[in-house]
């Protein structure tokens, strides 16, 4: 594949950031795209560097883009800057100008390991009719639903600053969401290792969508909160976000 490290200035964000896209060898596009979130603590490189992203992706005539999302779970942060409308406006909006990228539903595709799981879900169901397919790998869910920090590496002061006081029912809410796009829903998927730390926040979750009959997918797999449990996910996530765009492999 393609890799073209962008820098860009963010309206959203008053700030230049950076973004990998990678794009397929063959083919002048449009290209369907998956915008792939990464966890606390990493950057827009991490997909890339510690796992096998160009082999998996290699198969499927589709792009792949990489933003940098700091710390603010790609939500409106309480007191800081809107990540929610940097990555659905900014990111987004400048990838498809700068690349042959498809502009429609159906061609568009969101997903995402931990801090980037809450992030994929968050974006996708606050703009259900931007993306065709939404995935959650070992997804901080809870955050926002029920004010949950379970294990969670965060301060209580910044847990506060992205959040706010009273997350459930607000923007930040992931069952709220699914709710107000009830009808209009991307295909979702959500999966956890039955060894991760998050496992009790994402069966909260698919319990709380079962009850309010919100569809969606929930599998669990051996394995933790590490690498080497994302990197065995990728090939079936991409294979399901191929399906919900319409995208046959590449021969």
């Amino acid at each position: 594949m393609i890799q073209s490290e962008v820098r860009f200035a963010s309206r959203h964000l008053g700030m230049r950031v950076t973004m990998n896209v990678l794009l397929p060898e063959t083919g002048t596009g449009p290209f369907a795209t998956l915008y792939l979130l990464h966890g606390l603590g990493d950057d827009h490189s991490i997909w890339h560097r510690l796992t096998r992203l160009e082999t998996h992706a290699s198969r499927w005539p589709m792009a792949i883009v990489m933003p940098q999302g700091f710390r603010g779970f790609y939500t409106a942060n309480d007191a800081g800057p809107d990540y929610a409308r940097y990555i659905s406006d900014d990111v987004i909006g400048e990838a498809e100008r700068l690349f042959p990228l498809r502009r429609e539903r159906a061609g568009r595709a969101i997903g995402g390991l931990s801090m980037g799981g809450y992030g994929a879900l968050r974006i996708g169901l606050g703009w259900p009719e931007r993306f065709a397919s939404i995935i959650s790998h070992s997804g901080a869910v809870m955050y926002g639903t029920t004010g949950q920090r379970t294990n969670s590496p965060m301060t209580q002061r910044e847990y506060a600053r992205i959040f706010g006081a009273s997350p459930a029912g607000s923007d930040h809410d992931l069952v709220t969401l699914a709710q107000r796009a009830a009808g209009n829903l991307p295909t979702i998927a959500i999966d956890c290792g039955v060894d991760d730390f998050l496992l009790d926040q994402n069966r909260a979750l698919h319990q709380h969508w079962t009850d309010l009959k919100i569809p969606h997918t929930y599998e669990e797999f051996p394995g933790e909160h590490n690498w080497d449990y994302w990197d065995a996910r990728l090939p079936a996530s991409l294979a399901r976000h191929a399906a919900a765009m319409g995208i046959r492999p590449q021969t």
